[in-house]
């Protein structure tokens, strides 16, 4: 399932379905806290439509990449944004691989323990809340691989 996903992703890449997809979405945000936003629903979609967690990293990550670049933001914006999103909602996903395994090893379905999941959920909430208070946000300084922070 795993290299399903990721072919699928790579034929996404090649074919140029992801630009336009970034375009669309890119119609619409203007600040670092819509790009945070735009990546958290990307990665949530590509979840629950795929179903793997890498796929739900690396496509977005491939994707919003040039668009945090543009932005002046520093890569591990993105990277973190990924994390929050990309692999802390898997697990709450019954049919991605994470959830399944999950399932299979606890024995216990995921609905049932999703409720009692508060890192995976709340997490993303406050990565957007602290973004749109213009806190821990890192841009990309011209000079050297030096950060700024906010």
């Amino acid at each position: 399932m795993i290299l399903c996903a990721l072919s699928f992703g790579g034929v996404m890449e090649r074919c140029g379905f992801l630009e336009v997809l970034l375009e669309a979405i890119l119609k619409h945000v203007k600040s670092v806290t819509g790009m945070v936003v735009s990546v958290i629903i990307a990665c949530f979609a590509t979840n629950l439509l795929v179903g793997d967690q890498y796929t739900a990293i690396v496509l977005p990550g491939r994707m919003f990449k040039p668009a945090f670049d543009k932005m002046g933001l520093h890569p591990r914006m993105l990277s973190r944004t990924l994390e929050d999103s990309g692999t802390l909602t898997s697990v709450l996903i019954p049919w991605n691989t994470c959830g399944a395994y999950h399932t299979s090893l606890f024995g216990i379905p995921t609905l049932e323990f999703a409720p009692f999941a508060f890192f995976n959920y709340i997490n993303p909430i406050v990565a957007i809340v602290l973004t749109a208070m213009g806190k821990f946000i890192f841009w990309r300084m011209d000079t050297d691989d030096d950060i700024i922070t906010e």
